[in-house]
């Protein structure tokens, strides 16, 4: 069963995404997990895509759980999102892949950061 698509949702993941560093990456599942929405991947994709343009959401930061950029309906977004990456220093493989052992973002336990949820291939 799908959350609610609420303004409250958005919020949460909105900023979970702007906890992610620069020079890191988040999965779509990791970003739901973190907002209180465990399972609940697409609606992160949502809630970015309804970003205004001129957000300061860094949402070039949320990836597939592939460690890939996730093609987009408009064209040229996805390459948008990989030069805002590379510019940020993430590096993709000959596959348009990122390594997620070493450049997933991984929150701090305490201080008000919520632990990583486990790294399962669905993340």
């Amino acid at each position: 069963m799908a959350p609610p698509r609420t303004r409250g949702s958005y919020a949460r993941i909105q900023a979970v995404v702007r906890r992610i560093p620069r020079g890191r990456v988040a999965t779509y599942g990791q970003v739901a997990a973190l907002a209180g929405l465990a399972g609940h991947a697409r609606q992160v994709g949502y809630a970015l895509h309804a970003l205004a343009a001129d957000s300061p959401v860094p949402w070039q930061r949320v990836v597939n759980a592939r460690g890939a950029v996730s093609p987009r309906r408009m064209p040229g977004w996805d390459g948008l999102q990989r030069a805002l990456l590379e510019r940020e220093g993430i590096v993709f493989d000959a596959r348009g892949r990122i390594d997620l052992g070493r450049q997933r973002w991984r929150p701090r336990a305490g201080a008000g950061e919520s632990a990583a949820p486990a790294q399962s291939p669905s993340s």
